[in-house]
């Protein structure tokens, strides 16, 4: 319960942060709710090595709960306010419980959610930053080849570390460490007004238990 109430108090601080900074106007827009994601994602990545999946689980709906609450309340505004029309702040909430629901390997839940925090957050932050001479549309969506090959190369590495030196042993690196990112793009690209918070961590989980 110690470690429960110690986990949720660093997201409350992590939220807190970020309302401060947004006031302050040193965060805005889609950097402002990448920061959240990328922090608030890689931080829960590694709840399964110290609390149990149910937790996780019952944790993830009153995260939804909050999510909406804020969203309609104008409570914290790093995590709402976007370049685009999109409900990635909520589906994020949902990817994490449904990556506790289909999978209850603490390695495939932190491969899953560090795509939802690392891969996806640096995707945007570069694609903003370097995509605007590169952008292409998908389903009337932009997006940016920078923005998609740093989804990519951040997927090799999440997945070259969680089958090398998690418990997949017999596991062939090559070829999911090709075929599986590229997976992961595709429905990162399609998943518009946030649904790849939901897409991709399910194609993760379900993809890593298949091989294992």
């Amino acid at each position: 319960m110690i470690t429960v109430l110690l986990s949720l108090g660093a997201i409350f601080l992590i939220l807190i942060l970020s309302e401060l900074l947004w006031n302050s106007k040193k965060l805005n827009g889609e950097t402002g709710r990448k920061f959240v994601h990328i922090t608030v994602g890689s931080f829960v990545a590694f709840w399964p090595f110290y609390m149990g999946f149910h937790t996780i689980q019952l944790i993830s709906v009153a995260f939804l709960i909050v999510v909406i609450a804020s969203r309609y309340l104008k409570i914290f505004h790093a995590v709402h306010v976007a370049d685009r029309k999109t409900w990635g702040d909520v589906m994020f909430a949902v990817g994490i419980g449904l990556a506790a629901i289909f999978t209850k390997t603490d390695w495939i839940f932190m491969a899953a959610i560090l795509h939802l925090s690392l891969a996806d957050g640096l995707a945007a932050l570069m694609g903003k930053k370097f995509g605007k001479t590169n952008r292409y549309k998908v389903l009337g969506h932009e997006k940016s080849v920078v923005g998609t090959l740093t989804f990519i190369e951040v997927s090799v590495a999440i997945i070259g570390i969680v089958l090398i030196y998690g418990p997949f042993a017999s596991v062939n690196l090559f070829p999911t460490i090709i075929w599986l990112p590229l997976a992961a793009a595709a429905l990162e690209n399609v998943g518009i007004y946030g649904l790849d918070n939901v897409f991709v961590p399910i194609l993760i989980t379900l993809s890593l238990r298949l091989i294992s």
